[in-house]
């Protein structure tokens, strides 16, 4: 580690890193500042590189911290180190932009230091972008949901899994929700991968209608929790675990034991010293994950059954083309009003 003026350079595997402006305050709440980000993500770094390393990244940047404005930014600067890795990336209208790969600690602290708040993660990895080796059950937790509700979805989530002999690994996502995670045996892509998302969201709808919901129009969704299948589409992100949200306490998107998840829970207690903490004390409750990917054919088998059965292809968002079997893209009540007579 060197200083030059108000700058400090870091080796990180193997990267030499320069820091700007290391005391910079990024989070208010205890005054954690540019630097205390980079030590925490050192202190969970095994974890941290099992869950999104050789993975293709979005960035959201917070230039003035967690209380200023921020920015998305796929793109990697042009004027960047010659050892830093990067991927093509494509959006569903086919753009393509160079995206940074989170390769290693030095990559995940260069970011940090251009103001990264928030890493947003592919589900393939950088080198076989036509495999999505990751299923993200996402419980949406929308305004009138309870995280009571998200709890109870997730144990709900867990137990269906189980059914099916797979198993689930839950993450809180550094805000309100719970994301349930499936490594995947890297043979399906992400239209697949998202079927078996479509698939799981029907069926614990059919299970406890009320209180989930695969409804993708929020005017059908009332005050259930919404299994968000889309953040499965191709080129869909999902917010990384041990990454850390850009809120006032530094809350952290952190995996967790199932045994955990009792009704005294908070996930806003798992903040940046906590969470370093516990990995230093307990290590990686998703270690088991890795060493067991897992196959969506059961849910693949529900989701042609669905469509068997008459059912089609769920919503998908406006960027997507046309899909097939995808039912209308209009809003059931604009539906309702286009049919009535004049």
């Amino acid at each position: 580690m060197s200083k030059g003026g108000s700058d400090l350079t870091l080796v990180l595997d193997g990267h030499e890193v320069t820091i700007s402006s290391p005391d910079k305050l990024f989070f208010s709440e205890r005054g954690e500042t540019k630097l205390d980000l980079v030590e925490f993500y050192e202190a969970v770094r095994g974890p941290l590189l099992a869950a999104m390393g050789g993975r293709p990244v979005l960035l959201q940047r917070f230039p003035e911290g967690a209380d200023g404005g921020s920015f998305f930014q796929k793109r990697v600067p042009t004027a960047r180190p010659a050892w830093l890795q990067t991927a093509v990336v494509s959006t569903p209208n086919g753009t393509t932009s160079n995206a940074l790969v989170a390769a290693d600690l030095g990559h995940i602290a260069w970011a940090v230091n251009i103001g990264c708040l928030g890493f947003h993660v592919w589900p393939t990895a950088a080198n076989d972008q036509v495999h999505a080796d990751e299923l993200r059950i996402d419980l949406d937790p929308t305004p009138d949901v309870s995280f009571p509700m998200i709890r109870e979805a997730a144990l709900l989530v867990r137990d269906f899994l189980a059914e099916l002999g797979l198993a689930g690994w839950p993450k809180t996502t550094g805000n309100r929700g719970i994301h349930v995670y499936l490594r995947l045996e890297a043979r399906w892509d992400s239209y697949q991968v998202r079927a078996a998302a479509v698939a799981l969201a029907r069926e614990l709808e059919r299970r406890r209608p009320d209180l989930v919901t695969a409804a993708w129009w929020k005017e059908e969704r009332g005050r259930r929790v919404f299994i968000d299948f889309n953040q499965n589409a191709p080129h869909k992100t999902v917010f990384g675990a041990w990454c850390v949200r850009a809120r006032a306490g530094a809350q952290v998107s952190t995996p967790f034991h199932w045994d955990e998840l009792d009704s005294s829970f908070r996930p806003d207690w798992l903040t940046m010293p906590v969470v370093a903490e516990r990995v230093a004390r307990d290590g990686d409750p998703w270690a088991g994950m890795y060493e067991r990917p897992q196959s969506i054919e059961p849910l693949l088998a529900l989701y042609d059954l669905d469509l068997a059965n008459g059912l089609m292809d769920a919503p998908w968002p406006p960027v997507y083309p046309k899909q097939p079997n995808e039912p209308p893209r209009v809003a059931p009540s604009r539906a309702r009003k286009d049919k009535s007579p004049d």
